[in-house]
Formats: C-alpha cells, sequence, structure tokens
C-alpha cells in the first residue's frame, strides 16, 4: 500500500525522487526511474536551478523539440519563426506553407486592439440604484487607488482605461462585477492586472462596509473573486494572405488552379457551419499558434481558451479562418485575439525563451501577435490544402516514420532503408513493421 507522505515539497529534489521511486515503482535509486528522472537534470547546475524554481515539486526536465520555419515573409519582412512542439510534421508543415506564400507576397497582418479585461465578481441583494450612485462617488477613488501600480505602464503608454460597474443580476440572482479594461503594451500584464483587481475589491469593500445607505437594511455583500479574464475581445490580430487564383497552381496539383480553389472555399464553409470540422480546423491553427507561443515564452493555454471561445461567440462554434473568392483573387484570413507579451515573465527567464525572441529581432507585443496569426494562417492553409487534394495522412504519415521507426527499436541502417522504401509507399505503424520484420527475416 503506497504511504502518503508529509512535508513533500520541502524534501531535496533526490529525496523526493528517492521516495517516488520506492513508493509507486518499487525500486530503489539504483533503478531505472531514479536513474532516467536524474538523466534529464540540466549539466549546467545554474540552469537546472532556474527550471527547479520555475515550478513546484520539479522532479526534472520534459524537453521538446525547439525548431524552426524559416521563410515566413510578414507585412515585406522575412523572419525565421521559433516553433516548440513534438508533432512532426507540424512544423514541416508550417516551414512549407510560409514558402508557398514567400513567393506569393507572403502574408499581411494588422492588429485591431489590445485591450485586456480583468473583473471584481461580487453579490449584493440591496436596491440597484443606490449602488449604481454609491459606485459614481467613489469611482476616481477606485481609480486613483492603483496609480502607483501602473506608472510603469503609464510610462510606457499604458495604464488603466476604464472601470464600470456591470449589473449581471439579469443573468444570476444579485450578480454584479466590476469590469476593468487595461492597456498593458509590451508585456502580458497578468500579475499587474490582478494586483489591481484586489486592490479595487479591497477598497469598494472597506467602502460599502463603512456606508451608511447601502448595508443599514441588512442587505448583503459579498465578494467572490478578483480576477482577470483570458477572454480578450478586444484583443484582436488579423493574417491574411491573397493572390490571383491562377497563381495557386504548384507542382504536383492534380487539379486546376480554379478547382483547387473552390475546394478551399468549400472546405472553408463547412468549417463554418459544422461545429465537429470547425473544431478539428481550429485545432490545426493552433497546432501553429500554440508551437510559437510557447517557444516564445507565452501562455499557450490562455491563447487557446480565448480563441475557442472566440470562436463561439455567435452562440455556435465556428472556423476562425474565413476564405473568400473574388473577382479571380483567393483570400483566406484568419481573424482572433491573442495576448501576447515580449517582457516580464517567462520571456526574460527561460533562456531559449529569450533567444526566440531575439530571432525574431525583439519583436514588439503587437509585432508578436501579427507573427503567431500569420503562422496559425500558414497551418490551417498547409491542413486544409493536404485535406482537399492529397489527404493529410500521406504527408501526416510520412513525417511520422522516424517516430515510429523509433518506437519499434530500429538500427540505423534499418532506418535509412525503411526511409529510402517508404519514400513513395503508404506509411503506417502496420506497414513500417512489417517491412523491418521482412528486412531481419532476409538477414
Amino acid at each position: 500500500m503506497i504511504q502518503s507522505v508529509e512535508g513533500f515539497s520541502q524534501l531535496s529534489k533526490p529525496l523526493k525522487i528517492k521516495w517516488l521511486a520506492k513508493e509507486y515503482f518499487r525500486q530503489t535509486e539504483s533503478g531505472p526511474t531514479y536513474k532516467t528522472l536524474t538523466s534529464f537534470w540540466h549539466p549546467n547546475a545554474e540552469v537546472q536551478k532556474l527550471f527547479d524554481e520555475l515550478s513546484e515539486n520539479t522532479l526534472s526536465n520534459f524537453y521538446l523539440p525547439f525548431g524552426v520555419a524559416p521563410n515566413f515573409l510578414i507585412n515585406g519582412k522575412c523572419y525565421c519563426v521559433p516553433m516548440v512542439i513534438e508533432e512532426s510534421s507540424v512544423v514541416a508543415a508550417a516551414a512549407k506553407s510560409g514558402k508557398f506564400w514567400l513567393e506569393r507576397g507572403g502574408f499581411t497582418a494588422a492588429v485591431k486592439s489590445t485591450v485586456k479585461v480583468g473583473q471584481v465578481h461580487f453579490y449584493y441583494n440591496g436596491d440597484k440604484k443606490a449602488l449604481t450612485q454609491f459606485f459614481n462617488t467613489i469611482k476616481d477613488f477606485l481609480i486613483d487607488s492603483v496609480s502607483s501600480e501602473l506608472t510603469n505602464m503609464k510610462a510606457r503608454g499604458g495604464g488603466l482605461l476604464s472601470l464600470e460597474l456591470m449589473d449581471k443580476t439579469s443573468e444570476a440572482e444579485n450578480f454584479y462585477q466590476l469590469f476593468a479594461r487595461f492597456e498593458t503594451c509590451d508585456a502580458m500584464g497578468a500579475n499587474l492586472i490582478n494586483t489591481c483587481l484586489e486592490t479595487f475589491a479591497f477598497n469598494f469593500e472597506t467602502k460599502i462596509t463603512e456606508s451608511s445607505t447601502l448595508l443599514n437594511q441588512g442587505e448583503e455583500f459579498q465578494i467572490v473573486m478578483s480576477i482577470l479574464s483570458n477572454y480578450t475581445p478586444e484583443c484582436i490580430v488579423e493574417a491574411s494572405v491573397e493572390c490571383d487564383i491562377n497563381r495557386l497552381y504548384y507542382q504536383g496539383l492534380q487539379m486546376s488552379p480554379e478547382q483547387f480553389a473552390k475546394k478551399l472555399e468549400r472546405a472553408g464553409i463547412i468549417a463554418n457551419y459544422d461545429v465537429y470540422r470547425a473544431t478539428t480546423n481550429n485545432k490545426g491553427i493552433f497546432n501553429g499558434i500554440d508551437a510559437v507561443v510557447l517557444a516564445t515564452g507565452n501562455d499557450f493555454r490562455a491563447s487557446a481558451a480565448c480563441g475557442h471561445a472566440y470562436a463561439a461567440r455567435s452562440g455556435q462554434y465556428r472556423s476562425l479562418t474565413k476564405i473568400t473568392l473574388n473577382d479571380q483573387k483567393f483570400k483566406m484570413t484568419l481573424e482572433m485575439p491573442l495576448a501576447l507579451g515580449t517582457v516580464g515573465g517567462l520571456t526574460n527567464l527561460h533562456p531559449l525563451s529569450k533567444l526566440a525572441l531575439e530571432l525574431l529581432g525583439n519583436p514588439s507585443s503587437k509585432d508578436l501577435m501579427m507573427i503567431v496569426a500569420s503562422v496559425g494562417l500558414a497551418q490551417n492553409f498547409a491542413a486544409v490544402k493536404s485535406l482537399v487534394t492529397t489527404g493529410i495522412q500521406l504527408g501526416h504519415m510520412k513525417m511520422h516514420l522516424l517516430n515510429i521507426l523509433n518506437q519499434i527499436g530500429t538500427s540505423e541502417d534499418e532506418k535509412n532503408s525503411a526511409k529510402l522504401f517508404f519514400q513513395n509507399e503508404k506509411v503506417s505503424f502496420t506497414a513500417v513493421r512489417n517491412f523491418i520484420e521482412s528486412m531481419r527475416w532476409k538477414q
């Protein structure tokens, strides 16, 4: 029976691993569990210390490939984009799509707005009109109460944009919000926003408690929570590609450019109206987006949550991309919210995140938004292009060939033979295993 443990977080890293190996794997420190975890420690003690302090109860490092997709022409500037992802076909597809559009004018991108949101959620069962009047009398005080927190942000051109009282009682009984909008410039600003919100909450509660008009009849007031929102529909970026339809031709296309363009358009319509396809379509977009967001030390979970919420803003989950054909022109556009930062947080802590931003020319947050959106669009174009022509599995499984070969344990000679054989053959786990077994039998 596995024993519970007290004070686990206070143990040294070797003692944590020893306990884990003993209790869950029935092994000593000379066993494979201990050896595997310690083998992934960084050889540089200072770097490892940095990784250890990024999270709680760190035992080892979980490595993901750090790759690049070159030839991304965005607003006339060529980028080599860093991507961190374990799925082999993603970087290849992005690079191929980047090259495709490099020869057709590249990507055009623009940031429409960069506003972020935070909320203080509270309940109050008293008079609505009195609450509104009271808020209006202390609004300036609440805004002034966070002035010192926002000094550096104001110096960079940002700060608190607005603070409003929101009546949400039609959605839930006695439910209200303080709704704050922020401009955080090149920082993601999550910690700053949350600090301001908690200051609002404390001062708002203090003033209401002191009030002789709002709680004198036994009314109930309760702050429930103060937190930024990862839904940022006012932090919008748009990326697009466009060319004459006849320029969509490429070697190996088994149809006319006009037929290709029409199939792409119809695929876009399907993704807009069918939730099953829309989900997979948008997942493909985030294959590219998450990889760049992760590489640059940003929060890919927040980006994904926000993007999916935005995709459902009409009441039905829809595609984040749109394809149009007009006057013999093909155009594909991605519009979505992206709240990213290039200063603070992991962007300055993780050595590879710092390098990734340097590779991109130390972009502003707006520049990074445009780069990330362009990669998301490129990824979607690559996926839909495959779907309406050769099918997704032909290229996808070829990129997974090496993974399959590693999984079944092959030598370098066997890998080379398999790569040569499957250049013109359909790749599947069964086919690769049978090929390797046939090779071994012949020997």
